[in-house]
């Protein structure tokens, strides 16, 4: 019998090297639905606006977030048009590593790696440290680790049961968000008292700093929720027509976010009606609708934004563990052939969605203080964003890279990709200064000991992906 002819995608697919082996069942709004909830603006604008408040105060949410929004935007741009060419699982790991060889893939993908694992901490870990207060338990670290490990195991318990339905959950994932900031936005805007909007540019920040320096270590709040976005690439081999539905999925999740994130922390700051004491809450964000709508409707909506918060932790796992598993599957990872097994019912990389879990634990084990776990997963993030950008820019100038996707940026590459990298470097610096110091030190024994493990280690026997054409 003549084998079944391969479909488009996975003809593409084939032309890079590798067989089908997921389940590609995802149409471009689940791609897109996948990264929108990942940034996710119920988690990151909310479990860091308390960070936000202390540091900037209402100017702050007012200018701080438009800004990062728009420096965001060269960034997602420059990976979509990455993600046309080469529409593979591990995504970032693949562009290094054709662009520019396989050691840079080899430090990209462990990059991407240790900034997926703190992001799922940091996501899963503000949950946890919101429900906890909801549920009225002793706001100790102990408390919020047990249920932050209920919640890991929900994810990758869902994760292991395939991308069908996890593909279902994350649309369901995209319309809660919209739902729920809007729900908020409206609740505020009829039922609470709300100050003039001269009150958006008062300063505020909780320190001995100067309030420029404030202001700007407060940025974290919004660019660690701008994270993530290179979900849609990693999910390339289980997304129809991935040229296409993968650059739009990355660059449309900033997008949307950018609006609907401004709005809900412009309505949540207008709503303040102590700054002071809003700032020295527990949890301001629980504080700010309690104390303006009432402990039953405000209660309501920060319900509604803690469901959305659980659906971005169930989209991180997903994204996570594919970066793993196409890794894995070039003998990237200690215990590779274990971590790139597939299941044959579920058709999902299983074995990578439960390392991908205890990974998210352990660092959150190892880094205490929340604020610099987010700081280490967006250097670290960010670092792996920066790495394929650069040698993609380089790859242009020199005319090695010639397969280009759909959806390609022509002229306006060079300028668009010099401003994302120049607001990569800009984080990479920004992040590791006190009070995350603890990201900066553990950021830099990361790659000390990744230099060594390459070096003495992998150099010499790590294959990397398929040699094809850049």
């Amino acid at each position: 019998m003549p084998d079944a002819p391969l479909d488009r995608d996975a003809e593409e697919l084939r032309k890079l090297g590798y067989a089908q082996q997921l389940l590609r069942d995802m149409g471009g709004f689940a791609n897109f639905a996948l990264s929108f909830s990942i940034i996710s603006i119920l988690t990151g604008a909310i479990t860091l606006y308390g960070y936000g408040l202390k540091m900037g105060g209402p100017l702050e949410m007012a200018l701080g977030w438009p800004l990062v929004s728009l420096l965001t935007l060269p960034v997602a741009a420059s990976l979509a048009q990455l993600a046309s060419s080469y529409p593979t699982a591990g995504a970032l790991y693949h562009w290094a590593s054709i662009l520019g060889g396989r050691g840079a893939g080899f430090f990209t993908a462990w990059l991407n790696c240790i900034g997926q694992f703190a992001i799922t901490a940091g996501i899963d870990y503000g949950l946890a440290e919101f429900l906890a207060a909801m549920l009225g338990m002793p706001p100790d670290r102990s408390h919020v680790l047990r249920v932050y490990v209920v919640i890991l195991l929900s994810h990758a318990i869902l994760n292991h049961l395939g991308v069908r339905l996890v593909g279902k959950l994350n649309q369901l994932s995209a319309w809660v968000h919209i739902v729920g900031v809007l729900a908020i936005v409206l609740g505020i805007g009829f039922f609470a008292p709300l100050r003039s909007p001269d009150f958006l540019f008062t300063r505020f920040t909780d320190g001995p700093r100067p309030y420029v320096a404030g202001f700007l270590l407060g940025l974290l709040q919004a660019a660690w929720t701008f994270t993530g976005y290179d979900a849609s690439a990693h999910l390339c081999e289980e997304t129809h027509d991935p040229t296409r539905n993968a650059p739009w999925g990355i660059f449309l999740s900033v997008v949307v976010s950018a609006i609907f994130g401004w709005a809900l922390l412009v309505a949540v700051t207008l709503a303040i009606a102590d700054l002071p004491a809003a700032a020295a809450a527990d949890n301001p964000f629980l504080y700010v609708p309690r104390t303006s709508l009432g402990p039953r409707l405000g209660g309501g909506l920060v319900g509604l934004a803690m469901l959305a918060m659980w659906f971005c932790g169930l989209s991180s796992v997903t994204s996570n563990s594919r970066m793993l598993f196409a890794f894995a599957r070039d003998g990237g990872l200690p215990f590779s052939g274990y971590v790139s097994r597939v299941s044959p019912r579920f058709r999902s990389p299983h074995v990578a969605v439960w390392v991908s879990a205890a990974a998210a634990l352990a660092v959150a084990l190892w880094t205490p203080a929340y604020s610099a776990m987010v700081a280490l997963s967006t250097i670290a993030l960010y670092a792996s964003y920066g790495v394929p950008i650069a040698l993609g820019q380089r790859a242009r100038k020199t005319g090695l890279w010639t397969r280009r996707g759909p959806w390609d940026l022509g002229r306006a590459s060079a300028v668009v990709n010099g401003i994302a990298l120049a607001w990569i470097a800009v984080l990479t610096v920004l992040f590791v200064l006190p009070p995350n110091a603890l990201a900066g030190f553990t950021f830099a024994g990361l790659l000390v000991l990744l230099a060594l493990y390459w070096f003495l280690r992998r150099k010499a026997d790590f294959r990397g992906p398929p040699r094809i054409e850049p």
